[in-house]
């Protein structure tokens, strides 16, 4: 199950990185750009937990901050998605599963507006201004309707993809197997104590049996003794 969590999470956090500096990036879109990265930490969080959300988001930020043409301090982003998908993590149901839709989406709004802030706001502490010149306002609304446009055409992919990768066939069949084995057990275990019930002196056909026992053994040994004193009236006869 691990295996198949780092295989799938590898393999959506590389695409999701080509496919938002070759494509997303060049949109020249007015304002933010849409954040493909981020649905996908996202959608992993959401299935996975925050454990593995702030993992998944450390990655796949790491590999943000170094892949070209990042202008920025590296560790910059991977701070950000770190804390996004350990929070995400955190709104997962007992049961793995949401309801509705509305969780994960209100999840996609909070999500964009808090990465934005952590973004620029670790940037002030770095001197990197490039937030306030563009207007933080203007950032915040644009990446939120990106994303949340986005959202409804990956993160359910995602999740269904990160569920499917949970279901262990072979996991499920032998805990099958031992369902039916334990299933088996508990009936045999039955059938023990009914055999137990039907023949011990404690239960109650285990009574009647024996009474039953009983009463055959009296009628043979009144069986045995009328003949015998026939069969000794006869001899007696034939001596006399």
């Amino acid at each position: 199950m691990i295996l198949n969590r780092i295989l799938l999470s590898a393999s959506l956090v590389v695409v999701a990185l080509i496919v938002q500096v070759t494509v997303l990036a060049r949109l020249q879109l007015p304002g933010a750009v849409p954040d493909l990265l981020l649905l996908v930490v996202l959608g992993l969080a959401l299935v996975y937990g925050h454990t593995a959300g702030a993992l998944v988001g450390f990655t796949a930020g790491l590999l943000a901050d170094i892949a070209p043409p990042a202008d920025h301090a590296v560790g910059r982003y991977a701070l950000v998605l770190c804390v996004i998908g350990y929070a995400a993590g955190l709104t997962k149901p007992d049961n793995g599963q949401h309801r509705s839709a509305t969780v994960p989406m209100l999840v996609v709004a909070s999500a964009a507006i808090s990465s934005t802030l952590l973004y620029a706001g670790v940037g002030a502490l770095v001197g990197d201004t490039a937030a306030r010149q563009v207007g933080l306002t203007g950032l915040l609304v644009t990446a939120t309707i990106y994303d949340l446009l986005l959202a409804p055409f990956t993160v359910p992919l995602i999740m269904a993809l990160a569920r499917r990768s949970e279901k262990d066939p072979l996991g499920d069949g032998a805990g099958a197997g031992g369902g039916s084995a334990s299933g088996g057990d508990r009936t045999y275990g039955w059938l023990t104590s009914g055999a137990g019930l039907g023949g011990g002196s404690g239960g109650l056909f285990g009574g009647k049996r024996s009474k039953g026992v009983g009463i055959g053994s009296q009628r043979g040994n009144l069986l045995g003794r009328s003949a015998r004193n026939k069969a000794g009236k006869i001899k007696g006869v034939k001596r006399l």
